[in-house]
């Protein structure tokens, strides 16, 4: 088989546990271009966030963001596809956020929004202190985030997090009532809310179509729940070492962690690439 299109995760995939790119995937990502292979990532994280990684692998790779609400490209930042939320669906995520007293931020592709700095947004917030103006995340705090809502538009993602596992599922289950929204996870104490039909499958599906690439000519690397879509998508669907076993359920591969270049080591297994 010969494949044309890669889709890597980044966190827990691409990435190692110190949130850096190891050597050999970078290496083997690149040979798979030179092959004439497209490589592309597809990731939770605000656009940003995710730019700021798909420059380090220097292959202008297209970007799908906030777990396929957006497809841009890298280079052009030309946007390919995008899928916002109803302001009317925000409303009640929100209103059930509050009713929890859990912590949740939202963004669109350019601002993250938070009503304190915690989590996810304490850990951007010192991110920043280290970045250049192209890279740093524009952070709003909010007091009323009814009123950002309301004034914010093309809204594409929500993440609720909390170390209370109990209540996170609370949340999750009164989430799961509203009929146009999508409820996924992508770690233990999180929960992540887009428009329904949004998922790293379709937006795989998308890309692919945009480049005129079959579904068995794609291989997506993931280890999470909100990976499970393109996992399936996919003709060569590659599970990490360190996935959720029923991300390795679905898979067709099961590969080495992320902390063991688990990317490459597949890549030399399917593409008989060396690194």
């Amino acid at each position: 088989m010969k494949y044309k299109l890669i889709v890597t995760d980044m966190d827990g995939t691409l990435l190692s546990n110190h949130k850096e790119i190891p050597k050999e995937n970078k290496e083997a990502l690149k040979k798979a271009k030179e092959m004439g292979v497209k490589v592309a990532i597809a990731t939770g994280r605000i656009y940003t966030s995710a730019r700021y990684y798909a420059n380090l692998l220097e292959l202008d790779a297209p970007i799908i963001a906030c777990n396929g609400a957006i497809i841009r490209e890298e280079k052009t930042n030309n946007t390919l596809y995008e899928n916002t939320m109803d302001e009317g669906d925000c409303k009640i995520v929100a209103d059930i956020c509050e009713k929890f007293g859990i912590y949740y931020h939202f963004y669109n592709d350019s601002g993250f929004y938070c009503k304190e700095l915690k989590y996810s947004s304490l850990q951007y917030s010192k991110w920043n202190e280290s970045q250049t103006k192209e890279n740093k995340l524009n952070i709003q705090i909010m007091d009323d985030p009814i009123k950002y809502i309301q004034n914010t538009d093309n809204i594409l993602k929500f993440v609720i997090i909390d170390d209370d596992l109990e209540k996170l599922n609370k949340v999750k289950s009164e989430l799961e009532k509203i009929d146009n929204v999508e409820v996924s996870k992508s770690w233990h104490n999180n929960i992540e809310v887009m428009n329904k039909g949004v998922s790293k499958g379709e937006a795989v599906k998308k890309l692919a179509e945009h480049f005129g690439v079959k579904q068995n000519e794609i291989i997506t690397f993931g280890d999470n729940f909100n990976d499970l879509s393109m996992i399936e998508y996919a003709g060569m669907g590659v599970a990490m070492g360190n996935s959720e076993d029923k991300v390795k359920e679905k898979a067709n591969f099961i590969t080495d962690s992320n902390d063991q270049s688990g990317v490459a080591k597949a890549l030399n297994k399917l593409l008989n690439i060396e690194y």
